[in-house]
């Protein structure tokens, strides 16, 4: 299984929550780094899809 490093964001810094991702065998997954046991997996079109859809505001009316 090709499986890479949990990454974060820079702008995280030294703070330990938030969100990191990593590949594994083509496709994505993602955990908060307090709940490390918790990982949601994906597709690289899917998370791209809401990627997209975030930035264009398709959710904020659940904000």
């Amino acid at each position: 299984m090709s499986r890479s490093q949990w990454q974060k964001s820079s702008f995280s810094a030294a703070n330990n929550e938030c969100v990191e991702v990593r590949t594994v065998d083509g496709a994505i997954e993602l955990r908060e780094s307090d709940e490390g046991h918790t990982i949601l997996r994906t597709t690289p079109a899917a998370l791209a899809d809401l990627l997209h859809g975030i930035k264009a505001g398709e959710f904020d009316h659940h904000a």
